[in-house]
């Protein structure tokens, strides 16, 4: 297949709708939405009923910003409130074809729809044709990511390998004897097949076949991206979306910024009132997807972003997010997965010999490196982790995300003050890292130790 082959076409009428119709059209889109969402899900009347919006009323765009936002973190406590994740549905769970989970804990469900997730004119727009071999390096456990991507594939008639995470040198022999030609995954880890791949002493335009790489999960630098493009002789886009609501954008050839999907409106809001911000200027991602099943109006995701309306070249018409510019608080992606530090926090509370600790997170092959504010905590420790039901949700898969800190009265050498003397604080290191769906992450939790002064 040539070049040209995948760098041109449209997959839907909807990507090349003027500015008129397209508002018409999420207008409508909208409005049956919104009265839906209001008759069948618990949580959206209630919502509604509080802030007096009254759905019949809904004339405009303008009007959704009557309706306050829901953070993403929120998810965690509506979802506890009760049947059907807390009256966010609006039919019952076994109604549903499958039910994910997220860190957090956040259920992601998945309705029976087609192109549910609406990721299919995004894996087109990125290169991806019938005929491809495609391998996707994401999860397939609990996680949504590695099914969410199977399904535009085979809507575009592609032929699709579950590898999912780590198993790299087995991954390069797949690529190899299958002649794979697309590439779904973070952009790390491929960084990370390329690398081992000529360690071996493969070359990886003539040994391999990779045409087309689409990637999400984690930020891709220009510097990442031409030099993957450069290795494998290949087209790699990006696409942003979550698991609450899917695609948001995608890249087209052009790589002027993600083009808005068509199953969702997005607005660009002050991030501490929720007002919707002018064409430009920075703010939070605000998403309601046309989606009844799992009506998430106006979610606030806690990435920042601008909306940049230039004609592409592409043909595409749809608005463009210029950039995903930073997080409105200190949640942070690791391997296409949203870690939160309080769940840090909650497993920190359990060892009273820590003093304060702090999360850093690197990213060598792409040169980034992310920490979070150095913590106290004693702060945490007079309140049970397990006080609430909140609480109580989002304890219990901390360890699975995050390394468990080691007790420091085990791991530690036993030091004491000598009497009369102040209490001593010892700074430590634990990291995790190795081969897995990123591949080159690195996960530190820096603490300092707790050491009382000793009286005879």
């Amino acid at each position: 297949m040539t070049r040209k082959d995948r760098t041109e076409g449209i997959y839907s009428r909807r990507e090349v709708l003027d500015e008129s119709e397209r508002r018409q059209y999420c207008q409508l889109q909208l409005k049956e939405l919104l009265s839906y969402a209001y008759r069948y899900s618990e949580d959206v009347k209630k919502r509604f009923d509080r802030a007096q919006f009254n759905v019949d009323k809904f004339r405009t765009l303008n009007d959704l910003k009557h309706i306050p936002i829901i953070k993403k973190k929120e998810l965690i406590f509506l979802q506890s409130m009760g049947p059907r994740l807390g009256g966010l549905l609006t039919k019952d769970l076994g109604e549903l074809n499958r039910i994910f989970l997220s860190p957090g804990p956040i259920f992601d469900p998945e309705d029976r729809t087609e192109d549910y997730w609406g990721w299919t004119e995004g894996f087109y727009a990125a290169g991806f044709r019938a005929g491809d071999v495609t391998q996707i390096t994401f999860n397939y456990h609990l996680a949504p990511a590695g099914l969410m991507f199977e399904e535009p594939l085979s809507n575009l008639s592609c032929a699709v390998i579950p590898a999912g995470p780590g198993n790299t040198n087995s991954q390069i022999e797949i690529m190899q004897k299958l002649r794979v030609t697309g590439y779904v995954g973070t952009p790390s880890y491929l960084m990370h097949l390329a690398q081992k791949a000529e360690e071996s002493g493969l070359s990886l335009r003539k040994d391999l076949y990779l045409e087309t790489a689409f990637c999400t999960g984690e930020k891709l630098s220009e510097k990442m991206r031409t030099t993957l493009e450069k290795k494998f002789d290949c087209i790699m886009r990006q696409g942003y979306g979550t698991a609450d609501v899917g695609c948001i954008g995608y890249e087209c050839y052009h790589k002027n910024g993600l083009h808005l999907s068509n199953r969702a409106f997005v607005e660009i809001c002050h991030p501490d009132t929720g007002i919707p911000l002018k064409d430009g200027e920075v703010g939070e991602i605000v998403v309601t997807a046309f989606n009844k099943t799992y009506p998430l109006i106006r979610l606030a995701t806690g990435d920042l972003g601008y909306i940049d309306r230039a004609p592409c070249p592409c043909g595409r018409t749809s608005p463009r997010l210029g950039g995903i510019v930073g997080r409105v608080d200190t949640t942070a992606r690791i391997k296409g997965m949203f870690v939160y530090p309080h769940q840090v926090e909650q497993v920190m509370a359990r060892f009273e010999d820590v003093k304060r600790w702090q999360i850093e997170v690197t990213n060598p092959a792409a040169s980034t490196k992310w920490s979070s504010p150095s913590r106290p905590a004693a702060s945490i420790r007079k309140t049970s982790c397990c006080t609430s039901s909140a609480r109580r949700s989002s304890c219990a898969p901390s360890s699975r995300f995050w390394p468990r800190a080691p007790c420091p009265r085990r791991s530690a050498p036993s030091k004491t003050s000598a009497p009369g003397t102040s209490p001593r604080t010892q700074r430590n290191d634990h990291q995790a890292g190795g081969d897995t769906a990123s591949g080159l992450f690195h996960v530190r939790i820096r603490y300092e130790q707790f050491f009382p002064s000793c009286s005879q």
